[in-house]
């Protein structure tokens, strides 16, 4: 709503821009803080209308279920019951009365499924079919673009649509190259458009510098209005000898920092009885300081400023790096670093008058350099700095320096380096052109700011690419969290999660699904394995107990809610990160969708006379049970009515619930 750049790790911006539209449907200025689970909301935030959208998508969840089990080929009997079991899911109702994204998750890609299918069983005679075709495609991509999670999900579609347009193949009465394509551009170049365009709303959107800013490189802060756009905004573009620049290193982790010294030196020898050089620290600082800059020297020369016009460096050049405000050289040499005694150490060059030489020349490698120019370029160009004497590159190790080094990072030359790391490039953040030859003069000119008016974009592509790799590969903080689980954990429902506490009463909610529906969608899941192990082995045999139209319905609702299940369970199990209960519910969905039609094939193709009557029975006997433990969840999924601690005591089922209560 404040149109600040972010970076969220869960996923794409599609979810957050569908929570934003409710918040500007009802008013909301974004001034409140959610800083503090369970603060009060003032007067002026519309809650009705943040929590509207995924409200509505939880309930929307219903009838297309009941929908989705009709394009299954199964009963409306059947239909209506996984129907009821999502409306009597607890922990979706909850889920889903919160600015929460679960619901409009599973909403998608319920609606890229049913979408999807509606297109398989219409005839091939309609070209309206092709409209749920696309359907399907914009919903996979709105999917895909809530929570990264769907991708999934998203490959399984893909694969039965793979496999159904494999089985066309034989049929002559039809187009196979049409079919192909039609499905091609909308279950693969329409999502991949859409998901495109979603972070193209989203970059036009957050076009202000904001707290996330520091873990993208300097020419996408650049581009941001305030922060670095503000210090960089007409900096001269070629780096020249003489010019005064601040290195940022491309490394986000463990922090950004920049190249970085100061008046203090390496300690004669560290901890562990090593020795260094006793030379000037240089470390990687994650803050802007006038320590921070450095003067590009032409090795042959001994002035450090800008000539007329300026001579720009280029890529293979040697150079020396002056510290601005002690004016040490970069040194680096055969000494082990203090941290990573594998490195050199790297320092701002002392002559002690020991046989110690100054080994201060390094040349620049441009990896990103452009075709038709080699220059070295503020912002743009990513560098590395080689050492001359040793071939050592200059690496942050992301090792934080003891007191002696102000807990600071260590930065070191390693050599034998194959591979293109972040840690090993280098971008000009902050540049002028020296004017002072003069340290006094040198000095007052780094301490004053120089700005000029001057807009320099970068594209959108380019913007795209960088947030992909960022939001790819950014590692999220594993930690322990009170209700944190794992997911081994959810299919037994081993802890809950408590949403709202009341200030003076027994009031709350609590994330805790239906336990009896829990346990008979993943009985129904043993059961369907366990069919499908039984009618494999069979038809290896020779015995086709089912029609072949039977076995394909078998074989769909299959690949459909087990498959389904799979790719929303599965992948948690490889997952270093804090997980939560919510995170099953996309998973538990499908099994919701296999209990009814798995007990009609039974009672249709397996059992015979009394068996029938007893399964109708059964089934009658779970469904009522599973609505009275709705109803007695109820007040810990809405909240209300209040009950006393007895009863909040009689409610915890298992000994991992959480229920707070307090004793009058």
């Amino acid at each position: 709503m404040k149109r600040v750049f972010f970076i969220d790790d869960s996923g794409p911006p599609l979810g957050h821009m569908i929570l934003a539209l409710g918040a500007y449907w009802g008013g909301f200025d974004g001034n409140f803080v959610w800083n503090r689970i369970g603060a009060e909301y003032p007067g002026g935030v519309s809650v009705w209308s943040l929590r509207l959208l995924p409200a509505l998508c939880g309930a929307l969840c219903v009838p297309l279920v009941y929908l989705l089990t009709l394009e299954l080929k199964f009963s409306h009997l059947s239909a209506l019951g996984a129907a009821l079991l999502l409306l009597l899911e607890n922990a979706l109702i909850v889920q889903s009365r919160f600015m929460l994204l679960e619901s409009v998750l599973i909403f998608f890609v319920l609606l890229a499924l049913f979408s999807y299918l509606r297109f398989y069983n219409a005839p091939n005679s309609s070209w309206s079919r092709y409209g749920w075709l696309l359907l399907s495609g914009v919903s996979c991509a709105a999917a895909v673009g809530v929570k990264y999670m769907a991708v999934f999900s998203y490959l399984l579609l893909v694969g039965v649509a793979s496999v159904h347009t494999w089985n066309l193949i034989g049929d002559r009465a039809l187009s196979v190259c049409v079919q192909c394509v039609c499905r091609v551009v909308c279950l693969v170049l329409v999502p991949v458009l859409l998901y495109v365009f979603w972070f193209y709303i989203h970059l036009s959107l957050l076009n202000r510098s904001g707290p996330h800013d520091q873990l993208m490189s300097s020419a996408f802060q650049a581009s941001l209005q305030g922060g670095l756009s503000r210090i960089t905004q007409g900096q001269p573009l070629e780096v020249a000898y003489g010019s005064q620049v601040t290195l940022r290193s491309s490394a986000s982790q463990p922090v950004s920092c920049w190249l970085h010294s100061h008046k203090a030196n390496y300690p004669i020898r560290y901890e562990n009885g090593r020795g260094s050089s006793h030379q000037q620290q240089v470390t990687c600082y994650p803050f802007k300081d006038v320590n921070n800059w450095w003067i590009v020297k032409h090795p042959g020369r001994q002035d450090l400023v800008v000539d007329t016009p300026p001579r720009p460096v280029r890529h293979g050049d040697v150079i020396q790096l002056v510290h601005g405000m002690t004016s040490r050289f970069l040194n680096s040499h055969d000494v082990a670093a203090p941290m990573s005694p594998h490195a050199q150490e790297v320092s701002g060059y002392v002559d002690f008058n020991v046989s110690m030489l100054a080994q201060n020349l390094w040349r620049v490698d441009i990896p990103n350099r452009e075709a038709e120019s080699e220059v070295w370029k503020t912002i743009l160009s990513e560098i590395r700095l080689v050492h001359v004497n040793t071939s050592a590159v200059l690496k942050l190790s992301g090792a934080s320096l003891p007191d002696w080094g102000f807990h600071q990072l260590e930065v070191v030359a390693e050599k034998h380096l194959k591979s293109h790391s972040s840690s090993l490039g280098w971008t000009v953040e902050e540049h002028r052109y020296g004017t002072s030859q003069e340290q006094k003069e040198r000095e007052a000119e780094l301490h004053s700011p120089t700005l000029i008016d001057v807009d320099r974009k970068m594209s959108f592509w380019a913007k795209f690419v960088e947030l992909q790799r960022k939001m790819l590969t950014m590692k999220q903080e594993v930690s322990e969290h009170k209700y944190s689980s794992a997911p081994f954990e959810w299919i037994t429902m081993e802890t809950n999660i408590a949403y709202w506490l009341h200030a003076a009463t027994n009031a709350q909610i609590h994330l805790i699904g239906n336990p009896l529906s829990w346990g008979a969608a993943h009985l129904s899941l043993l059961a369907y394995q366990l069919l499908a192990a039984v009618y494999l082995l069979r038809r290896r045999r020779g015995f086709k107990d089912l029609p072949d139209g039977v076995w394909q319905q078998f074989v769909l609702l299959g690949c459909v809610c087990v498959g389904g299940w799979s790719v929303n369970f599965v992948p948690f199990l490889l997952m270093d990160r804090t997980l939560f209960l919510y995170h099953y519910l996309p998973a538990l969905c499908h099994l919701y969708l296999l209990s009814p039609a798995l007990l009609e094939h039974m009672y249709t193709h397996l059992l015979r006379g009394t068996h029938r009557r007893a399964l109708s029975v059964c089934t009658s006997a779970v469904l009522l049970s599973i609505f009275l433990s709705y109803w007695t969840f109820c007040p810990l999924t809405y909240g209300t009515p209040e009950l006393t601690a007895n009863q909040l005591q009689a409610l915890k089922w298992r000994n991992g619930w959480d229920i707070l209560y307090r004793r009058r």
